[in-house]
């Protein structure tokens, strides 16, 4: 019904940049929320930063000041510019959209995520 494909991940050096993207695709009526979430060997799933239709953007203090979301809502798409990129930045970085299908129902869909290795 609905499909999010990340892209963008990759190996970088400590104080790189990279900048993932996250689409969404199918019987979309309207998106609510989309997010990145992280996860990384070991650890439990964290929110990285998510960004609400109505312009609130909210991120994790570990990343403030060296991530931003842009939004391209034409294209359903969503990305993640991240800066500064540290070594406990590595991890499976993972898309979440939450939306409405335009058979009226709700959705949250998740991406199979993208990997994301800094190295020191």
């Amino acid at each position: 019904q609905v499909q999010v494909v990340e892209s963008g991940g990759g190996l970088v050096q400590a104080g790189g940049s990279l900048r993932l993207s996250c689409t969404a695709s199918g019987d979309i009526l309207e998106i609510h929320s989309m997010g990145w979430y992280r996860q990384a060997p070991g650890k439990r799933r964290e929110l990285v930063a998510v960004n609400f239709s109505g312009g609130t953007t909210n991120y994790a203090d570990s990343v403030k000041d060296r991530f931003t979301i842009f939004r391209d809502n034409a294209k359903n798409t969503m990305y993640l510019q991240m800066n500064n990129l540290k070594p406990e930045d590595t991890a499976v970085y993972n898309c979440n959209v939450d939306g409405r299908l335009r058979t009226i129902h709700q959705f949250v869909s998740w991406g199979h995520g993208t990997q994301v290795t800094v190295s020191s």
